[in-house]
């Protein structure tokens, strides 16, 4: 009498597994028409493919071995887009008988740049999607992308090549996201990016992995998205942030970015090209648009209307660029943030750039934010720059609060200035773009404390290579600072530490002070 439910059960496993064992939609954009041999235009047949999958439901389309020239690709829910080995995606320049989208609407402020407030002018680009992935060993050249800047006599005499601001039909993103769930974006390269390599706006659940880039601006964006996994990946970006966490007002609201692990990446500024092509190069010092040195960092701001939350960065290398960078300078909040396990080697400026500015740019009312619960532990810094020290700076008023150093080494490099370039009063540049640069050479070569609160320093070492004539540390206006097992070498005719309006000073096992707990310092050096 069982013999019939039996026979059910045997029947329904079978379907399952044939069902289980079906393939996925594969769709070839070769079966669209495209060529792929590097002279043809072939974003229509790449746009079909995408579309008939979609018809479909859903699937992958295949990008072969090939050079595809494209203008826009749009993206669309439930699409995996593959990228072969051998697969080059050349985005076209004006010379392929075609045009990019053209920049929609957007946010329509003035409270970020253009390229924050557009996504439509991009090679790949997509809007309210779920459910899409760009994956493959593959390469995604950015050819005829716009990297942001008009030419000028300035960058001609660097020996730059800048491409137009924006020729007309053209695009400046590699690819471009916005309000978009449930991302994955793996295993590609990305050369040649225009503005941003990758620009991810409102995203909820973005996975970025493995991922290698060398370009001529940002490396990623990572703007007003929440729940974010960045790891295993290598981004070389001489001429601005290699990863760059922001929060700005492009979606006509205060959004933060939230919920972020950033894990076994490499950052760096080594010249354009030579970090995909293994050379290394390390040439054009001055070869960026600011003219302060390669940048290709990890950085929090400079947008800053929506704030950053939640946020982990561990197992990290920094090589020849520019130290860590945590801004809010826009009214929001910046907390809770924990950074550890990193190795920097040839910093061009501050190893560590705290920042609570003023510079406001958002609706009008907004208050000056809050920079506070910060935790960095175990880092190694080789040959740093010391023109600007380690600068953590809030503003007369409003301090950053609750941060704390733990098991730090820093080998500064000898400083090349003039003793008279040395600053004797940092001005505090309220408004101003932030930036090590733009405070100048600092008085001292360690670390520079100003506007702070709850300030714990424990296991630091910081000396410098060559000769020096600056204190290690200078602390002004800082309310409870406890330095344990503090040691830092002292420049001739110099003291280790200068203290300007400090309260609550705790010092134990520091090299040159003895075990003291003060409740009030003004003007004192040790």
């Amino acid at each position: 009498m069982f013999k019939r439910p039996l026979f059910v059960l045997v029947i329904m496993l079978s379907t399952a597994v044939c069902m289980a064992q079906q393939p996925m939609q594969l769709v070839s954009i070769r079966s669209y028409g495209a060529v792929g041999d590097g002279k043809t235009n072939d974003t229509r047949a790449i746009n079909d493919a995408i579309a008939a999958a979609g018809r479909s439901g859903g699937g992958t389309v295949f990008f072969p071995a090939g050079t595809y020239i494209s203008y826009s690709i749009h993206l669309q829910s439930n699409i995996s887009l593959y990228l072969d080995q051998g697969c080059v995606l050349q985005a076209a320049d004006s010379t392929h008988g075609g045009r990019y989208d053209e920049p929609e609407p957007g946010a329509g402020n003035n409270f970020q740049d253009f390229g924050h407030s557009h996504w439509h002018n991009s090679l790949i680009w997509g809007e309210n999607l779920e459910n899409i992935s760009i994956l493959g060993p593959g390469t995604i050249f950015g050819k005829g992308l716009s990297r942001g800047f008009t030419r000028s006599e300035g960058w001609a005499r660097r020996g730059i090549n800048a491409a137009p601001y924006m020729w007309d039909g053209g695009a400046n993103k590699a690819i471009a996201l916005k309000l978009c769930r449930n991302v994955i974006l793996k295993d590609f390269t990305i050369t040649y990016g225009g503005h941003f390599g990758i620009l991810a706006t409102g995203v909820d659940n973005l996975t970025i992995d493995n991922l290698k880039m060398d370009t001529n601006r940002d490396g990623m964006d990572i703007d007003c998205c929440q729940n974010v996994r960045i790891s295993n990946c290598s981004i070389n970006s001489p001429y601005d942030d290699a990863i760059c966490l922001k929060s700005s007002y492009a979606l006509n609201e205060a959004r933060p970015t939230q919920n972020v692990t950033i894990t076994n990446c490499q950052v760096s500024g080594y010249d354009l090209g030579t970090f995909i092509n293994g050379t290394y190069q390390r040439k054009a010092f001055n070869q960026v648009p600011d003219q302060e040195g390669p940048t290709g960092r990890i950085k929090f701001g400079t947008e800053s209307n929506g704030g950053f939350k939640n946020i982990t960065i561990t197992n990290c290398v920094f090589d020849y660029c520019r130290g860590l960078a945590l801004e809010t300078v826009d009214g929001a909040l910046l907390e809770d943030v924990t950074i550890s396990n990193i190795t920097m080697r040839d910093i061009v400026n501050s190893p560590f750039f705290l920042r609570l500015g003023g510079r406001m740019r958002g609706p009008q009312g907004m208050k000056i934010g809050a920079l506070r619960r910060v935790l960095i532990s175990n880092i190694m810094v080789h040959n740093a720059d010391a023109h600007f020290s380690s600068l953590i700076s809030g503003l007369p008023g409003h301090d950053i609060e609750d941060v704390k150093f733990n098991n730090i080494r820093i080998y500064h490099r000898q400083i090349d200035s003039p003793a008279t370039t040395i600053q004797t009063t940092v001005p505090e540049y309220e408004r101003a773009y932030p930036e090590p640069q733009k405070f100048g050479v600092m008085p001292a070569y360690g670390f520079f404390i100003r506007h702070a609160s709850n300030i714990q320093m424990n296991n630091i070492e910081i000396s410098y290579l060559g000769k020096e004539t600056r204190p290690a540390i200078i602390l002004d206006d800082v309310k409870g600072i406890e330095l344990f097992n503090v040691k830092a070498q002292q420049a001739a005719n110099a003291k280790r530490f200068v203290l300007k309006n400090v309260t609550n000073f705790v010092a134990d096992k520091v090299q040159g002070i003895t075990p003291r707990n003060m409740p009030k310092l003004t003007n004192t050096s040790f």
